[in-house]
Formats: structure tokens, sequence, C-alpha cells
């Protein structure tokens, strides 16, 4: 069988001490592992990305804003709860992850207390509806105080919440936030964009260098596990995004001009292609959907040129999304030589670019 189909060809050693618990400051500090050519690579700082775009380069950023979606509670019995939200089903209806799974049965009331309120009498209560079958989570249906909705109260009552390797960070929940976060709806942040300062985004546009937004709502799909040996028999999660029409447009016009499209994160990377394969043969055009596309290597590419990501966890659908771009065994090559010079890794980690001219043909 093709190793690049096998679940096990894309496993590395992490040493615990290299994975980031706090993002640096100032944020494009960070370091880069610039990917030039098929063979070529070197070591530079995140402000130092300018140099190696070219004018008419097109940037796509997601804009997408992180939900205080970890909300604590308990039942009726005194059991202590705790809801990750992944998905706003309808109003005031959501599909979310619980903990324990098995103490919050159908039917399950909780009520919820504020962490972020003056008023003490505040309350939050919800229902456990169904079972998701999909994710093993449940849906809940919210019930608010008259007159309000659920997300207008959610500030005072979530937490934004850190990925789970994230265990003694000393991040504000803004520094989990990129600096173009606009459309809430994400459970975690799209981290390759956490990099850019309203300096460097200056920088670039100086040089001619543009931006387009696109929106995907990172949610279970994007992290959870592949469990098939064989990773073919993998179905992704789906997630919600929207290409709008000044990005298409933008994409198009640079393109024609000869310019290049870098995905500023591996969410820009389904979210564009998402899109483009909805609408195959023809040319791209706004999207506004549910993607479920799993990128690995033997994929045909359609929009993205280039990519800037951070370094993403052994056996995930991310690192296989990345060896599609430049192949398995070169990606875990670098990924090596990055443990040797004592990259940061993962959510507040570091980053590489990997430019068009390295791309795999």
């Amino acid at each position: 069988m093709n190793p690049n189909e096998l679940l096990s060809s894309y496993d590395y050693t992490l040493p615990p001490e290299l994975i980031a618990q706090s993002p640096v400051i100032p944020r494009d500090s960070s370091r880069l592992l610039v990917i030039q050519t098929s063979t070529h690579h070197h070591h530079q700082r995140f402000y130092d990305l300018p140099q190696y775009l070219e004018p008419n380069d097109l940037l796509v950023l997601n804009n997408t804003r992180v939900i205080p979606a970890r909300l604590y509670g308990q039942k009726s019995t005194g059991t202590s709860v705790e809801i990750l939200l992944l998905e706003e089903k309808s109003p005031d209806r959501w599909l979310a992850l619980v903990k324990p799974g098995k103490k919050l049965k159908v039917g399950s009331e909780i009520t919820f207390y504020p962490s972020q309120t003056s008023d003490p009498n505040l309350t939050l209560t919800a229902t456990v509806l169904e079972r998701d079958s999909e994710t093993g989570g449940r849906i809940l249906q919210f019930f608010p105080p008259s007159g309000t909705s659920f997300w207008d109260i959610l500030e005072q009552f979530g937490e934004i919440p850190f990925p789970p390797y994230v265990t003694q960070s000393e991040a504000q929940a803004d520094q989990y936030q990129t600096i173009y976060a606009q459309e809430p709806g994400a459970v975690a942040a799209p981290t390759a964009g956490l990099h850019f300062t309203d300096e460097l985004l200056e920088n670039l546009a100086n040089k001619g260098i543009q931006t387009a937004q696109i929106t995907l709502h990172v949610g279970v799909g994007t992290f959870r596990p592949v469990e098939t040996e064989n990773i073919r028999e993998h179905t992704m999660h789906q997630e919600w995004i929207e290409v709008p029409q000044i990005t298409v447009d933008k994409i198009l016009a640079t393109k024609a001009k000869g310019g290049r499209i870098i995905a500023i994160g591996t969410t820009s990377v389904r979210a564009l292609e998402g899109a483009a394969q909805a609408n195959l043969p023809e040319l791209l055009t706004a999207y506004r959907g549910k993607t479920n596309l799993f990128i690995y290597p033997g994929y045909q590419w359609q929009i993205v040129d280039g990519l800037i990501t951070n370094f993403h966890l052994p056996k995930s659908s991310l690192l296989m999304l990345v060896s599609a771009l430049i192949g398995r065994e070169r990606l875990l090559s670098l990924y090596q030589e990055a443990i040797q010079e004592n990259y940061r890794f993962y959510s507040f980690g570091d980053a590489m670019l990997i430019l068009p001219t390295a791309r795999r043909s």
C-alpha cells in the first residue's frame, strides 16, 4: 500500500517542552522556517515575510473569531458539567461536546453560572435534546433570560477555549484571536494568522502585496483525530465556510496577472479548495456552505499556490494537508530539523512559509 495513505506514516516524536504554552510578544517575532525550493530552506523571523513575497501576490486570511465556547455548569443532581460549543444549529440550539458524557442523557437539565458579570442572579439553563452520533456530542437547547438571546449573554458565561495541550499558559484571551478576527463562530483560532501585526500588514501592503478574506469557523473537523490506518477511510467533519465574491474577484485578478495565491493557514486552504471543489469543473465562484474536504498527498490543487502554517500534531489531518503541498517525507524531515533547532510547536508556536517554488510537482 502507498505509504502516503497510511496513518503511521505521519508520526513523529516531539519533546513536550517544545509545545508552546504562550505566544511570543510581539506576535511577528516568532520564528519562520522559509521553504523556498524543493531543496532549499532557511530560518528567519516572521517579520521578514515581506522579503519573500512579490508584488501582486495575494494573501488569503481567515477572519473567523473565536467565541467563548467553554461553559461550566451543573446538573440538578449537583454533578459538575463542562460544555464545549461546536456549532449553532438554530437560535439557542447548539451542538456541543460534553463532560462527563455518560452523565448527560437526553432530558438532562444543566444550570450555568456566569464567569464575567456583576449580577450573581443572572442564570442560563439548557436541556439535552439528543445525542449526536457523528461527534459523540449533544444537541443542547439553551434557555437564556427573558428578552435575550444566547449570543447576547455568551460573553458573560463562556470562556475562550485554549487547545488541550496548552496547560500552563500565561496568554490572555485576545492573544488567541487574530488582529483581523471579525466573524464570530470558531471554537479554535486559525493559528497561522496569530503572527500578523498591524505593522507587518502595512509593510506587506506597501510592497504591493494584497490581502483577501474568507471565513471558516474552526470546529471539530480540524482537530478530530484520524483513527483509521488507511487514511482514505477517514471522514472529515463538516465545517462552515464562506468565500465572498470580492475575494473570488481578487483571486481571479491575481492569477490573471501572474500573481500567487498564498493561503494563511490550513483553514484558508480548506475554504478555498472546498469552494473550488464545490464548483468543479467551472471556475471558482462565491460560495457559502459547508465543506468536509480532506486533503492528503495526491490531491489535485485548484487555487492555492503557497502556504503559511504552524507546526501540527503527529498523525493529524493538518499534517496530511501540508504533506500534499510539498511531500510527506520532506515535511517530516523539516519537522525533525525544526525540533533540532528548538522551534516552538502548535497553536502558540512558530510558523513555516511554503513558497510556490517549493511545491511538489
